[in-house]
């Protein structure tokens, strides 16, 4: 399986990328259209994806959508594009990182390995299977129920489940949460609260007014302690 994927119409940046990797011992390919990466995401079964935003008039955005319907490998945008509404239509559509261009290539570097390291962690089984309200979330296989019925996680999503479930009752900074979930501060706040609202809105019964997923305001979050 390969390591590393990326799909960006800029080839001058999508071989400089690949030849950087290469150096540190991941295993990493390119395409440098919609079509070409449809095709490389089936042959190869990337462990994770570099996805541009545009891709010669085509969207990023589309070609992620179609992705998550196949793999919950991780996602990270790089775009030139760098709005908040860009930002929030990316982690939308299934992406579990920004970044916007000119970027650090060790950077980049340390947010791959880290996702790859914490994928191939994940899949280590540990048997238990959590339970708050009508909810239910097994944790070595991340299948997750609300009310008997089957919900989708994105792969971000259960880590931050299982990290706010671990820690009930205590109150997490933003920082905590960015650091032990994404393994990254540099990550935009942004993207923790896109997380948290996702959360809400597929596990709460009331998401603007949540009974377990609290915001603490000026702080962080908390989940509620159960009894």
């Amino acid at each position: 399986m390969l390591d590393c994927l990326i799909i960006d119409d800029d080839t001058d940046i999508a071989m400089t990328i690949c030849e950087y990797f290469n150096l540190f011992d991941l295993s990493c390919e390119y395409a440098s259209s919609f079509d070409s990466g449809v095709k490389a995401l089936t042959e190869k079964r990337p462990s994770l994806v570099i996805l541009d935003v545009n891709l010669n008039g085509q969207s990023g955005f589309t070609l992620c959508k179609k992705l998550r319907e196949h793999t919950d490998a991780p996602v990270i945008f790089i775009s030139a594009r760098n709005t908040d509404n860009d930002i929030l239509t990316a982690l939308g559509v299934g992406g579990d990182d920004y970044i916007t261009k000119p970027f650090s290539m060790a950077v980049l570097l340390a947010k791959v390995k880290a996702m790859l390291k914490r994928g191939s962690a994940s899949q280590k089984p540990v048997s238990e299977t959590l339970r708050f309200g009508c909810v239910e979330a097994e944790r070595d296989t991340g299948r997750v129920w609300r009310g008997g019925e089957p919900v989708k996680l994105k792969p971000m999503e259960l880590r931050l489940l299982l990290y706010l479930f671990d820690n009930q009752g205590r109150r997490l900074t933003k920082n905590e949460l960015l650091e032990k979930v994404w393994g990254d501060t540099f990550i935009g706040e942004g993207t923790l609260s896109v997380h948290i609202r996702h959360l809400r809105e597929k596990l709460e019964d009331d998401p603007k007014n949540p009974r377990f997923i609290k915001t603490m305001w000026g702080s962080g979050y908390m989940f509620e302690e159960i009894k």
